[in-house]
């Protein structure tokens, strides 16, 4: 890893541990929680060839498997790499042993050989990073010349509905700040990620409520938010926030939107 990242990683560190166990009490649950999840990821998957026989895959973030399974269906040896063992876990119970393999690593420094991969896939994981170049340049190193490493993430302006209706009810930070488009190219510059491509949908999924949305994000495991009271959240703060959220336009079915800006990002090595 360069130096320089290295240090800046140290200096800016989130709190890892926390990130991983509420990933890993999440395990059991998240497949029933991640319809977003799955949409961003399967927009990332159009991006690889479909027949990936004889070439060596890093999932990296791999949660349970989900897309894990998609790339071993497309001939791809595998390799699982999650920060949570919870969450390999499931990823194993899904997928198997056969043309796959699996370890607990974090994305900052990844526990792999230089230009040991084809493809490195990474979908919604590196935004719980500190510094999204250090990741990013992991990937690079880990990938082989004339390879690719795919990612996505999360961006400014996500959740801005959760965020606002939050806003009115208390002063604490409920959501998690997200970094912006200009700053994932600074980021893949510090990187030296030069030749790359960006896609930068918005994706609006629709809820019955906030409490919906809330049930899906802790259903996950993103309910870590940085910064965050360690008081609990009393009901009335709770009924209050469902107030505000339903001031929010509802579409034809009567459902409120929980935006999200994504970042669709591939690196051509």
């Amino acid at each position: 890893m360069n130096h320089a990242l290295a240090e800046n990683f140290v200096a800016e560190s989130t709190d890892k541990q926390a990130i991983s166990e509420a990933f890993g009490r999440a395990a059991q649950t998240y497949d029933q929680h991640a319809a977003f999840q799955r949409d961003v990821g399967h927009r990332l998957l159009e991006w690889l060839p479909w027949d990936l026989s004889g070439c060596k895959i890093l999932d990296l973030g791999c949660g349970t498997g989900y897309f894990s399974q998609q790339l071993l269906a497309r001939g791809a040896q595998v390799v699982c790499c999650d920060l949570s063992t919870a969450m390999l876990q499931q990823a194993e119970s899904r997928c198997g042993t056969e043309n796959i393999t699996y370890q607990q690593g974090d994305a900052e420094c990844l526990p792999f050989y230089d230009h040991q991969f084809d493809y490195v896939f990474s979908s919604l994981a590196l935004q719980w990073c500190a510094n999204l170049a250090v990741p990013l340049a992991e990937m690079r190193r880990v990938t082989r010349k004339g390879g690719q490493a795919i990612f996505s993430t999360l961006l400014e302006g996500s959740l801005s509905e959760l965020k606002q209706a939050w806003a009115k009810v208390d002063s604490y930070q409920h959501v998690n700040d997200f970094i912006t488009a200009n700053q994932v190219k600074i980021a893949l510059a510090q990187a030296d990620c030069k030749n790359h491509h960006l896609d930068l949908p918005t994706i609006t999924v629709w809820y019955s409520s906030a409490f919906a949305l809330m049930r899906d994000l802790k259903g996950i495991g993103a309910n870590h938010v940085q910064g965050r009271s360690s008081g609990m959240t009393r009901r009335q703060s709770l009924k209050h926030l469902e107030q505000e959220y339903q001031n929010f336009q509802h579409n034809h079915q009567g459902l409120v939107p929980a935006t999200y800006q994504v970042c669709l990002g591939k690196i051509n090595l």
